[in-house]
């Protein structure tokens, strides 16, 4: 039951990343196509900037939640004592 509580909160601070935008092959393409495919790489880049701040974000997090744990196991072991 606790490792099912742990899986399903950290699933909650998942980052995903961008999918990386399609740049064709041909230069006729890419001038038919040119709106489009400059929207998708500012879109990109907008959005690996957030996926950046979101690992920073959870990086921070998890050192945190790992102080704390650290914190909660040497009481434990100081209960046991």
């Amino acid at each position: 039951m606790l490792s099912t509580v742990l899986i399903a909160a950290s699933a909650a601070h998942a980052c995903i990343p961008p999918e990386r935008p399609f740049l064709p092959m041909s230069r006729e393409d890419m001038r038919i196509y040119a709106d489009l495919i400059r929207g998708d790489f500012e879109s990109y880049i907008a959005d690996v900037q957030d996926y950046f701040r979101c690992l920073d974000e959870e990086r921070a997090r998890a050192f945190v939640e790992a102080r704390e744990v650290s914190e909660e196991y040497g009481r434990f072991i100081e209960a046991l004592e």
